[in-house]
């Protein structure tokens, strides 16, 4: 374990004084296995840290603090302990001060990998042992990360440096750094992670075969000491890259025997294997539309060569026509989820789980919520965020995500009636799914510090923090980070709370307005470049004209695509006067001068945002730059780099959005502000 303060991200354990002495002295660990052992390495490298010792271990129940399962902890724990143990799930667990003793126990050792996380977090927090009583179990039963890694030791839409876990065409021989970040995954109660592109690439292909199966056992080992389970990325047409099968016809015989012996290999060697993660018939992949099946077919062949091991499949529902030809107004790349898998619900298998983007489009920084979440009643689903930040500012800008996450999470879908939420869908309350939960993609790189800008592991922290329980608040999320991160002063603490909180709309201020999303440069997709992709083949459009601007997606005259969600958001979508101004653009083609719910035209509410939005990335400068005093030297410097880069975006965002608008629509200013 590194000990600068870039690379130990919130596990920083920094020193603690006034702690209750009679509780540093022997810990009895009553468990004897692999994930005890984390624990044991765990809490001495916090010990050390925080109290400059080494704690001594013992079996010992008298001990005055006790970690175990319930199991081994029957006589310490009173009835109502047990009762509500036996009501959770396995993941739950238990810490509470009680007869001079602090008592640490769970369902499971992963439960008790858990507890001592969250134990160590309060400790960090400044939280008063001798008080402690927290009752815990996750409300997302799967709570996943998705590694976009490359076996080249590139990164797609990374922006943290190479992998960590690829280099030059191999799998590293040095893991240690895998270790550390089982290490930080199960702090946040991460449990499942695949580790490879979604987009599989022909030598990656071969990762399900004993060319690559060893290595990549090795991985998995590591995993498993922090209760993460294993998952890999693979091609739907492997029976013919890897075996020269003539095809891979999912309902063909001999692909499925195949597939049947594939995943026999790969569990003989990865016991608790988790599964597959599946892009197909997306941006050119392949799948099942080429031999005109479905994706119920192609999931499901999958699924039954997974059944016997309890394997899943999470198949990914990012399939869409990516060549469309943009004089086509018709063609509408928001729907396209819906269309293709809200037919086929009842079809799929329960080992099938379909992993469905936040919004319709792309992880965009203002979209609706994507309406097939919680529309198949009898498939099982699970959401997707973006942890990296592709469209949101590349870990070079400041963009804390978790109150847009929250946003999507608490959005009643009304399918049901009132409370059927996203948050409840995704965790199974809603309809009787046998797999739900959150996935994400992953925003760590082999930069020292893990996210390129020191400010983005409050992203990676967040996420995990709110998969396990979406009722914390994105304030208490943030302070929690913070103080773990950089210490307690009040100063700190407060400027960076009210920088994280901000910054998401900041983004939004001086990029793209009023739900339009995109205007970026293409394939890099940093920067800006109004049209861009406006007329490309990706389905991505604006339609700025020199009347107005936005994509009719009405019932009545537009694309249709308000069809899909349940009213009453039907009705306010479909609706001009009701629809939020936050997704207006999204879901209406509009004059310039159309007042909105504020007051202002659209046209002057794109002006007055993106001077805005640069003013507030100067205003995070001058916060950042007042904490210098109190945060290391070495994490101030690089943060303070990636304001200054920020700062330059801002500026191009602000003066080509601006300039743009004007010379579409000959609207000045209000107010006579510099317009290019």
């Amino acid at each position: 374990m590194r000990t600068n303060t870039m690379y130990r991200m919130w596990l920083q354990y920094q020193p603690i004084q006034n702690f209750q002495k009679d509780l540093l002295g022997a810990i009895a660990i009553k468990n004897d296995s692999s994930i005890a052992k984390s624990i044991t390495e765990e809490l001495s490298l916090a010990w050390e840290g925080m109290f400059k010792l080494q704690p001594q271990y013992t079996t010992n129940d008298d001990e005055k603090i006790v970690i175990g399962t319930k199991d081994k902890l029957d006589r310490l724990l009173d009835s109502n302990q047990k009762e509500w143990l036996h009501t959770v799930s396995e993941e739950g667990f238990l810490i509470v001060y009680q007869n001079h003793q602090l008592v640490i126990t769970g369902n499971s050792e992963q439960a008790l990998l858990y507890a001592v996380f969250c134990l160590l977090r309060h400790m960090q927090l400044g939280t008063e042992i001798t008080q402690l009583h927290i009752t815990e179990a996750p409300k997302n039963g799967l709570r996943m990360i998705n590694q976009w890694d490359n076996l080249d030791g590139s990164v797609e839409r990374g922006y943290s440096g190479q992998s960590i876990f690829y280099q030059n065409g191999n799998i590293v021989q040095d893991k240690t750094r895998i270790k550390d970040y089982a290490r930080y995954l199960a702090s946040i109660g991460i449990n499942a992670i695949s580790i490879n592109n979604v987009n599989v690439w022909e030598e990656e292909t071969y990762f399900i075969t004993k060319k690559y199966l060893p290595e990549i056992k090795e991985i998995a080992d590591i995993f498993r000491l922090y209760g993460v389970t294993l998952y890999l990325s693979i091609n739907f047409a492997s029976p013919i890259a890897i075996d020269g099968l003539q095809t891979a016809d999912p309902l063909d015989p001999d692909v499925q025997a195949w597939w049947k012996g594939k995943a026999e290999e790969i569990y003989s060697l990865i016991p608790d294997f988790g599964g597959f993660v599946v892009k197909a018939d997306s941006e050119h992949r392949p799948g099942p539309f080429t031999y005109g099946r479905d994706h119920a077919d192609g999931s499901n062949m999958l699924a039954e060569a997974l059944a016997p091991f309890d394997g899943k499949v999470i198949w990914r529902c990012f399939v869409y026509n990516c060549v469309q030809d943009w004089r086509d107004r018709s063609t509408d790349r928001a729907k396209a989820a819906y269309d293709h898998f809200k037919p086929l619900d009842g079809n799929f298998h329960d080992n099938v789980i379909l992993q469905i983007k936040n919004g319709p489009m792309d992880f965009q920084v203002r979209e609706p919520v994507s309406p097939l979440i919680g529309a198949m009643e009898q498939t099982n689903q699970m959401i997707e965020f973006q942890i990296a930040q592709e469209y949101t500012g590349q870990q070079r800008d400041l963009c804390y995500l978790i109150p847009q996450w929250k946003e999507v999470l608490q959005f009643d879908t009304y399918l049901k009636g009132p409370g059927t939420t996203i948050e409840e869908i995704v965790a199974g309350r809603i309809h009787p799914y046998t797999s739900s939960g959150i996935a994400a993609v992953s925003n760590i790189g082999a930069d020292e510090n893990w996210t390129g800008n020191t400010l983005a592991q409050a992203n990676l922290y967040g996420y995990g923090r709110l998969a396990w329980d979406p009722a914390l608040s994105a304030e208490a999320i943030a302070k929690e980070w913070i103080i773990q991160t950089f210490g307690s002063h009040e100063l700190v603490v407060e400027s960076l709370r009210e920088m994280l909180l901000a910054s998401w709309e900041v983004y939004e201020n001086y990029t793209a307005p009023l739900g339009i999303g995109w205007m970026v440069t293409p394939n890099t997709h940093y920067g800006p470049n109004i049209d861009g992709y406006e007329y490309s083949r990706w389905g991505t459009y604006h339609f700025a004209d020199r009347e107005g601007i936005g994509v009719d997606r009405t019932k009545e005259t537009g694309t249709g695509y308000t069809l899909q969600y349940a009213e009453p958001h039907q009705s306010i979508y479909d609706d001009r006067h009701a629809c939020p101004d936050a997704l207006l653009l999204f879901f209406h083609h509009l004059p310039y001068k159309y007042t909105l719910k504020s007051g202002k035209t659209i046209i002057q509410h794109i002006y007055d945002r993106h001077f805005l939005g640069a003013e507030q990335v100067e205003q995070f400068i001058a916060k950042w730059k007042s904490l210098q005093e109190y945060i290391d030297t070495d994490r101030h410097a690089q943060v303070m780099e990636r304001f200054e880069w920020q700062r330059r975006n801002a500026r191009e965002w602000r003066d080509q959005v601006n300039s743009y608008f004007y010379r579409k629509s000959g609207i000045p200013d209000q107010q006579g502000r510099t317009i290019y």
